[in-house]
Formats: structure tokens, C-alpha cells, sequence
């Protein structure tokens, strides 16, 4: 078998800890390689439902190894408490679960900074989930982050605790009148952390390698989704971390070369939470209707999902920017009983017509969509496990996407549930497959 990085091919919430969790009993490692808390994976399986911020899904096979590699940023009071709620649910955790020493740590300052500036900002806000994700990536960019190895070491970490609240005491107080933080109540609780977490912070990367090296599988984790990505996403309005699979490699130490495949998930529709464009959004009856039956609210944060029409160019964007090798579609069921389903194939802005994602940003909150219209199909499919047996105007809407991203479709999900699954092909055993157009 292959390695194999799972990757949002939207804005994130496309369904990947249900197919994560579902390649993950072929797979000897799940790697978590970007993002925080901030992410929120839902799986539901014959032990009931979890809920997953940090750890990797994968945690629910014994056998499997859950990495949270370099590119995390960890906050350990979250992860704590999620290890504790999972542990309530008869999830071990054990040596089946380990951290990168590289890993960057939240602290409390940059939750707070993180409150303040989007509150600054006023109709400028991003919509950030406020759990300092964004500081603590710029501090690590900045040079001044702090590690989880450092919390393994009490005077290291108290150095560069020292040393970093001066600067940012003074800059929480003076611009947005924070209270100030006192380093010995931060380096207590921290160290109390250090204790709980201490046998789990490992050397992530050359564990990793070695394993890679020994050909066992690895399956990596994406977080949030392409058009979140920091730099290939939709700027601003993005999360700050590399949500592509570049950042596989970057946020894990494993070598590009060493990746055999990359599977893309998308919803059959399209979602958003937060701001920023969205030009296939529905705003009317449809789109309360989307986000009803398909149950779009944010596991992490419990916002309501903003709602639309599958967007072709969206997905093909984020074919092209990580190389997909093949496609998992989530969500047929919520489509059931839609009289007409549309696809949107380009966007129309100023006269002209662009096929592909602009770039720019005014132009894709200005655009107006242009769509392909399609008959729905008034049979239920969920539950189904045969592609044979979907509808045929099903089969037709998912020939469509598949043609329209140029990239095949192994996987489609017809409900929450594990086994509501039809697997055409399982990707992890598709070495470095070519995509095909």
C-alpha cells in the first residue's frame, strides 16, 4: 500500500474524519500535519459519535499510530480535555499516540491577542474561531514560538516565556487595553500540561520516516480546506497554516517523493463558515433547506454553514494546486429529493468569463456564477453501499463532477454513518495513480 494525504478540496467541512477514519483501518499511521483546535472531525461508527479537534481520527483503531506532527499548532488545555472526553468514551491512548517535539504550543496570549484584533477589525473580521491559531503560527514565523520540547524543559521554557510577555504585555495592555499575563501563574499551569503530555512528545519526524522507510502506511490528515489554504486559499479570508498537501511535507518532515497519492473530499454541494467570498452561496429557501438536511453547523464552534450550489471551479482549482489523484464525494443523501440541481462551470464578471478561480479577489465576491443545470432524483440513497444502485440522474450529476474536475471519484458518501459508504477504488492502494482528464 501507498501513503496517502486526505485534503479538503473546499472551504473546509467536506466530511474528511468520516473518510479518514474509514481508510484509516488500512492504514499504520494517521498524521495530523497543519492547523489546531480550530479543526472539527465528526466520525459515527457502531461505538457512537466523536468528535475529533486535535487528536487524528485514526485513534479509533488499536494498532494504528495517531501523530500530531511539526506543522500543529498545540493548545494543551484543548487537547487535554479532548483526550479526557475520548477516554470517557473507551478511546486508549498509550503509545498508540504520540506529538512532535516541533510542534508549536497556544498560549494564553495568543488567544487573547487573537479575540482582540478580530474584534478590532469591526466589518473586516475574518472569522477566526478566536482559539489563537493565527498568533501562535506568527510567532512561530517570528521566531519567538515556543515548542512542545521546550515545555519538556523547565527552564528553557521559562526563558523564552520571560522573554516573550515582555514585548507582548506591553502591546496587549497599550493597543487593545488586555490585561497583562504573569509568567509565573503561565509556567505553572504549563508545566502541569508538560507532566500530563510528557510521554507522548516524541521526535515525530524521524518516527515518521522510519516507518515510511520500513513501507509501512501512512495516511496524512488535513485540517480545514484548499481555499483556506494561507497562501493558495481565498486571501484573506483564509486559515494560517498550509491546508494543501505541500503541507504534508512541511508539516511533518516526510519528503514529497515519499507520498504516493492525494484524495481530495468535497461535499456535493458547497459550504462555507465565516466570511469571505462565496459565489455560489444560496441565501433563499434552497439554501436553508441545504443547511437543514445536511446538518451544517461547526462541530468546533456550532456556526451555522453558509450554503450553495457545487462550484466545479472551486474543486478543479483544487485539483490542479495538489495534484489529486482522485476524489471523495460526501453528502449525496442531502441532495435527495431536490427537484433541480445546478453546477456551477464558471463565473461571469465585468463582461468576461473566467473558467478558472481568479485570483483576485474582487472578482470572485463580485462574479456572478454560470450554472449547468441538472434533473434531481426523488429516491433516497442513503445508506447505499452500491453505486449500481443510486438513481441514474445520481450516477449522471457525479459522471458530471468527475469530468468537470478532471480528477475520478473512488469514494461517495451517502450518510454519517461508517458503513453508508460506496467504495469504488480505496486510494491507499493506488500508488501514485495519474489523474486522468
Amino acid at each position: 500500500m501507498g501513503n496517502l494525504v486526505v485534503i479538503g478540496a473546499q472551504w473546509g467541512d467536506e466530511g474528511k474524519g468520516k473518510i479518514v477514519d474509514i481508510l484509516a483501518r488500512d492504514a499504520d499511521a494517521v498524521v495530523r500535519y497543519q492547523g489546531g483546535s480550530n479543526a472539527g472531525h465528526t466520525v459515527i461508527n457502531d461505538r457512537g459519535t466523536f468528535i475529533f479537534h486535535l487528536v487524528p481520527s485514526g485513534i479509533l483503531y488499536r494498532g494504528t499510530l495517531c501523530v500530531i506532527g511539526n506543522g500543529v499548532v498545540v493548545d494543551p488545555a484543548s487537547l487535554i480535555e479532548e483526550m479526557d472526553h475520548l477516554q470517557g468514551q473507551g478511546v486508549k491512548f498509550g503509545k498508540n499516540f504520540v506529538i512532535s517535539q516541533r510542534a508549536h504550543v497556544i498560549l494564553p496570549y495568543h488567544k487573547a491577542i487573537d479575540k482582540a484584533a478580530e474584534q478590532s477589525k469591526g466589518a473586516r473580521r475574518i472569522g477566526t474561531t478566536g482559539r489563537g491559531i493565527g498568533p501562535s503560527y506568527a510567532d512561530k514565523i517570528s521566531r519567538i514560538g515556543i515548542r512542545m520540547g521546550d515545555m519538556l524543559n523547565p527552564a528553557v521554557f521559562r526563558r523564552k516565556l520571560e522573554e516573550n510577555l515582555v514585548e507582548i504585555n506591553w502591546f496587549l495592555e497599550q493597543l487593545y487595553k488586555v490585561e497583562r499575563f504573569e509568567v509565573e501563574k503561565v509556567y505553572q499551569q504549563y508545566m502541569g500540561y508538560a507532566d500530563r503530555l510528557r510521554s507522548h512528545i516524541v521526535d515525530a519526524t524521524m518516527l515518521v520516516n522510519r516507518m515510511v522507510d520500513a513501507k509501512k502506511t501512512i495516511l496524512f490528515e488535513g485540517a480545514q480546506g484548499t481555499h483556506l489554504d494561507v497562501d493558495m486559499g481565498t486571501y484573506p479570508y483564509v486559515t494560517s497554516s498550509s491546508s494543501t498537501a505541500g503541507g504534508a511535507s512541511t508539516g511533518t518532515g516526510v519528503g514529497p517523493t515519499k507520498i504516493d497519492a492525494v484524495l481530495g473530499v468535497a461535499k456535493v454541494y458547497s459550504t462555507r463558515v465565516g466570511s469571505g467570498p462565496f459565489p455560489t452561496e444560496l441565501t433563499d429557501a434552497v439554501g436553508a433547506g441545504l443547511q437543514d438536511r445536511g446538518k451544517e453547523f461547526g462541530a468546533t464552534t456550532g456556526r451555522a454553514r453558509r450554503c450553495g450550489w457545487f462550484d466545479a471551479v472551486v474543486v478543479r482549482y483544487a485539483t490542479i494546486v495538489n495534484g489529486f489523484s482522485s476524489l471523495a464525494m460526501t453528502k449525496l443523501d442531502v441532495l435527495d429529493g431536490c427537484k433541480e440541481l445546478k453546477v456551477c462551470t464558471g463565473y461571469r464578471y465585468q463582461g468576461q468569463l473566467y473558467r478558472d478561480m481568479p485570483a483576485d479577489l474582487q472578482t470572485l465576491t463580485e462574479c456572478e456564477p454560470v450554472y449547468k443545470r441538472f434533473k434531481g432524483w426523488s429516491s433516497w440513497t442513503t445508506g447505499t453501499t452500491s453505486y449500481r444502485a443510486l438513481p441514474v440522474e445520481a450516477k449522471r450529476y457525479l459522471q458530471y463532477i468527475e469530468e468537470s474536475a478532471a480528477c475520478p471519484i473512488d469514494i461517495v458518501s451517502t450518510g454519517s454513518k461508517r458503513d453508508a459508504t460506496i467504495i469504488l477504488r480505496n486510494p491507499l492502494k493506488a500508488r501514485a495513480r495519474t489523474r486522468s482528464r
